[in-house]
């Protein structure tokens, strides 16, 4: 049955893309033609939003270096045991909206210290799952277009990404604990 699904997996993207180019081809859309043109338009945007990118980048990686992060975990470890939240998913949670890299990189290490059947490997990975990297995702989009006033998309963005880290836990717990 495995070696069924693992086929259908393997093939569903080649077949996805031969159906897009076979469905252009029976339209007479000049597909290759059409896949240059679009990645002409796509260039200069990858161009524009790498000073967004950067400017993350380093962000993140002085957030962490600096040891912001730990005197932040510090500070609020009284809240997370107040809510039953282990101290150690808490550095994925709050690395997941700036840097996927970072708490993919912290959940790695969840998974080596604890294993990845171990409640916090399940806690991890439904964090993971369930929570999406804010603050990059809306560099990326409004660097892109230009937008300068985030507004209200990073506050529902990062409550969205605490109510994932809070509901991640206690579904965990309640699935898994009982």
């Amino acid at each position: 049955m495995m070696e069924w699904v693992n086929t259908i997996s393997q093939w569903a993207l080649p077949v996805v893309i031969a159906s897009i180019v076979g469905i252009g081809h029976f339209r007479k859309v000049p597909v290759y033609e059409t896949f240059i043109e679009g990645a002409k338009e796509g260039f200069p945007t990858a161009i524009k939003i790498i000073p967004h990118l950067v400017a993350m980048m380093v962000a993140v990686s002085v957030f962490r270096e600096s040891g912001a992060l730990e005197l932040m975990l510090v500070m609020m470890r009284p809240v997370f045991d107040y809510l039953h939240i282990p101290s150690e998913i808490v550095p994925m949670a709050l690395l997941r909206p700036i840097s996927g890299t970072g708490s993919l990189t912290v959940m790695t290490d969840i998974f080596q210290t604890y294993g990845p059947d171990s409640l916090l490997g399940k806690i991890a990975s439904v964090l993971q799952g369930s929570s999406d990297t804010t603050l990059y995702v809306l560099t990326v989009y409004f660097g892109s277009v230009g937008i300068r006033n985030a507004r209200y998309a990073v506050k529902v963005g990062l409550l969205s990404d605490l109510a994932a880290a809070f509901f991640s836990v206690m579904v965990v717990y309640w699935i898994f604990a009982l």
